[in-house]
C-alpha cells in the first residue's frame, strides 16, 4: 500500500482524503482508530496519528473525545474545492502556457478537451 514516492503519514492521509471523495467514508462516519489502522498496515501508531492529526487540521476530520475519529461532514466538498484550485493551478495554468508557447491557439485546446472528455476513459 505504502511507496517511497512520498512519507507515509501523507499517504495515510491522501488514501483518508480519497476514500471520502469516492464516498467510501461519509460525513459524520467514524474511521478506523490509529491503534487498529496501526496494526492493520504494520506501521508505527505515531505514523498514523501524525496523519490524523493533519487530516484534523486540515478539517477533513474530527475528534469526538473519548469515542474516536469522524469525518466531518462538509469533508467532501471541502476537498473537492481545494482540489479544483489545485488543478487549475499546477494543471491548467502550466498546460496553458505550454500551449502558448507552442502557438496552439485555444480553441484547437478547448476542442482537444472536450474530445478527450467524451471518450469513454478508465482509469
Amino acid at each position: 500500500m505504502f511507496d517511497d514516492r512520498s512519507p507515509i503519514y501523507r499517504q495515510i492521509a491522501e488514501q483518508i482524503e480519497a476514500d471520502v471523495l469516492r464516498g467510501t467514508l461519509r460525513g459524520d462516519e467514524q474511521v478506523m482508530s490509529t491503534t487498529k489502522y496501526a496494526a492493520f498496515h504494520r506501521i508505527n501508531p505515531a505514523t498514523v496519528a501524525k496523519a490524523f492529526q493533519q487530516l484534523v487540521d486540515d478539517g477533513v476530520l474530527y475528534k469526538r473525545r473519548g469515542i474516536g475519529m469522524f469525518v466531518s461532514p462538509d469533508a467532501p466538498e471541502a476537498l473537492r474545492e481545494r482540489r479544483r484550485k489545485s488543478f487549475f493551478a499546477d494543471v491548467v495554468e502550466p498546460m496553458v502556457t505550454q500551449a502558448r508557447t507552442l502557438g496552439i491557439p485555444l480553441s484547437d485546446l478547448v476542442q482537444q478537451i472536450t474530445e478527450l472528455s467524451n471518450k469513454d476513459i478508465r482509469p
